[in-house]
């Protein structure tokens, strides 16, 4: 199988420093202040990226090392297959966040609803779009019954390699 490289367009800084009591989801961070750092080579990519209020952020969880299949998820106490949750011990250990953006100057991008670890790599960052994005869910699988659970989780070291 042909390998697929990624380079990092940025670097995420956050308040969360350590994976444990990071929130797991941007709605359980709604406030919580950051910032992307895009590196100088992709600064006019930026153009015309002011006029968005959402962003879709696509990262690598570069603190995983390992893979699981089968996880045990936060809002869950049933093995569930990884590809059905949003667990960070994926095969391709990507991750996505919508966030806000309150602000850009330069290569810096001001953001709020961050869920994610400072210090994060960037691959890729996509306007969020109302029309394109927004979906009206009908199911939502094993979710269905534990989305109460959401607000002002965090992560409690479940993924974490000890």
């Amino acid at each position: 199988m042909e390998k697929i490289k990624y380079q990092p367009i940025g670097y995420v800084r956050s308040p969360h420093k350590d994976p444990k009591g990071t929130p797991i989801q941007p709605t359980a961070a709604l406030g919580i202040k950051g910032q992307v750092e895009i590196l100088p080579a992709y600064v006019d990519g930026l153009q015309d990226l002011e006029g968005f209020s959402y962003l879709i952020l696509l990262y690598h969880f570069d603190r995983v090392r390992e893979v699981k299949l089968k996880v045990k998820p936060f809002l869950d106490h049933h093995l569930r297959g990884v590809f059905s949750t949003r667990a960070p011990v994926r095969p391709n250990p990507i991750g996505l966040s919508i966030v806000r953006l309150t602000g850009l100057a330069g290569n810096i991008l001001d953001i709020e609803d961050v869920d994610i670890l400072d210090g994060t790599p960037l691959l890729d960052i996509k306007p969020y779009v109302d029309k394109f994005d927004t979906r009206v869910s009908g199911r939502q699988g094993w979710l269905d019954s534990n989305l109460d659970g959401l607000p002002g989780r965090t992560d409690d070291g479940r993924f974490i390699r000890k």
